[in-house]
């Protein structure tokens, strides 16, 4: 029995630490804490290694992310400048990036993880480091999992604060057993006593794990919550049958993956978006697969391949919601694969439908988009492929592949093309679109970041203008496409007009 010593020490516990309820869900507040503070373990004793064992994986330290270029992609692939934060102050850079909101168009979202992962030079006068964990924590509110673990792995995971972050990074993608061998080869990184004790039994030692908690039981040094979760974990058959622990408030990764394994699954609906990764894995039930890729597919934290992927898994047994859409992108795949332009244009329709119910037009689009503009489709199927590929990365070629029969549809060629001179809008959005075309001033004051080395302030700030413009605010909606042409952002600002029209336009 795992637990033999469990049952011959006391059940001495601490009390409850009280927590703050009323801060907002951000990634700092869904972190796990899963290592000591500094105060605490200079306080302490030297932490000991618990297994002489070689680990899995190797980390490397960096020297710090100050200095040189930090990210992971190289300005020839962002088309962003590698002094996009030099003139910056961080502390106001970082907190700038924190309230950055990521419900926009797809391709603000698209540039914004763009932006996080950027090569680039710190900040004048700071060393990085607030910065490079501002744009990690972006990544994590997005859901943005992958991305957020490249730019982990791009600086120093022996830093405390990073490897928090991996750690948990781990732990929703199902790869713990790496962040677990760091701890085991890397002590000195403190890890707290639920870490240690999931870590322990997750490397093989389960008695070690068992003997660790007993120990912090004795002296008083485990929560009663955390206590009843851990004896579970350890050994689920030494708890009541009957007994159900109650979910936390706010569960961390490593809560919820311990939760997992005494067979007390949450939801992920209800939890913040990187949660939903838990879901991919093929241990999950089809259905939750589904809607985990949809809710991470529509905000642009999973590429529409793994959304394509997850959709023709296998084949839908029951109909209506989910297995309707599954069905509907079954059938179209097959009909494009195979060139039918009789079974695309009648598959179309169905398809697009079920995409529209759940926001996924662009993803959708980016899947089919130009193979659907390739097929030259006719009458009603032959209008919806070219509004779908104008959604698409394919833009340019859908507008040739059609002559505009409406004023609306000019536009659209119009903006797709660059070509807006003598162009006019039919409506409010369209001309608020076309003014940031066609001579819109670049606001002062962003004009002033612009050419200040603090193009990554701009570039920010005109995203947070553009979703003003959704909200309204058309004259927002010019100056922010102004300001992304103006900082070499063409591609950027097109296909954000686009969508800026087209989602609005639907059929």
């Amino acid at each position: 029995m795992r637990l033999a010593i469990l049952a011959a020490l006391g059940l001495a516990a601490a009390p409850a630490l009280a927590q703050d309820a009323d801060r907002p869900l951000s990634a700092i507040d869904w972190l796990s804490q899963s290592l000591e503070s500094t105060s605490s373990v200079a306080a302490g004793e030297p932490p000991v290694a618990e297994s002489a064992a070689a680990p899995g994986i190797t980390v490397t330290p960096l020297d710090g992310t100050g200095g040189g270029l930090s990210g992971v992609l190289p300005a020839e692939v962002t088309g962003l400048p590698p002094d996009l934060w030099a003139g910056s102050d961080e502390g106001e850079l970082a907190a700038l990036i924190g309230a950055e909101e990521a419900e926009t168009v797809p391709a603000l979202q698209d540039l914004l993880v763009t932006m996080m992962l950027a090569q680039a030079e710190s900040p004048e006068g700071g060393d990085g480091t607030d910065l490079f964990l501002a744009r990690v924590d972006k990544l994590l509110d997005m859901g943005a999992l992958d991305a957020a673990r490249a730019l982990l792995e791009s600086g120093d995971l022996l830093e405390p604060e990073a490897f928090r972050r991996w750690f948990d990074v781990t732990l929703l993608q199902g790869t713990e057993h790496q962040a677990c061998a760091v701890l085991r080869s890397h002590p000195s990184l403190a890890p707290t006593l639920m870490a240690r004790v999931f870590c322990t039994a997750r490397n093989g030692d389960w008695n070690a794990a068992a003997l660790t908690l007993n120990t912090a039981r004795a002296l008083g040094d485990v929560t009663p919550e955390d206590e009843e979760l851990l004896t579970k974990f350890l050994d689920p058959e030494f708890a009541e049958p009957e007994e159900s622990l109650l979910p936390p408030e706010r569960p961390t990764p490593l809560v919820y993956r311990m939760k997992e394994a005494v067979g007390d699954l949450m939801p992920t609906a209800g939890l913040p978006l990187a949660f939903s990764h838990a879901d991919l894995r093929d241990t999950v039930a089809w259905r939750a697969q589904i809607e985990a890729a949809e809710r991470l597919a529509r905000h642009g934290a999973v590429s529409e391949n793994v959304l394509l992927g997850v959709y023709t898994a296998r084949q839908p047994a029951a109909s209506g919601g989910v297995w309707d859409r599954a069905a509907a992108i079954q059938a179209l795949d097959r009909a494009v694969q195979a060139g039918d332009r009789a079974k695309v244009a009648e598959a179309l329709q169905p398809a697009w439908d079920g995409m529209q119910e759940v926001g996924l037009e662009v993803p959708f689009a980016k899947l089919f988009g130009e193979a659907l503009v390739g097929l030259g489709l006719d009458g009603d199927a032959g209008a919806l492929a070219y509004r779908i590929g104008l959604l698409s990365p394919a833009y340019e070629a859908a507008a040739r592949s059609r002559e505009p029969s409406t004023a609306q549809e000019r536009v659209w060629r119009a903006v797709a093309l660059g070509e807006v001179d003598g162009v006019e809008g039919s409506d409010a959005p369209s001309a608020a679109v076309l003014a940031g075309f066609q001579g819109t001033e670049v606001p002062a004051e962003l004009e002033a970041e612009l050419s200040g080395k603090r193009v990554g302030e701009a570039v920010l700030n005109a995203m947070d203008g553009f979703r003003q413009g959704i909200d309204g605010d058309r004259a927002a909606v010019s100056a922010a496409i102004a300001t992304l042409r103006a900082a070499g952002l063409e591609d950027v600002a097109r296909r954000a007009a686009l969508q800026f029209l087209l989602l609005d336009a639907r059929a």
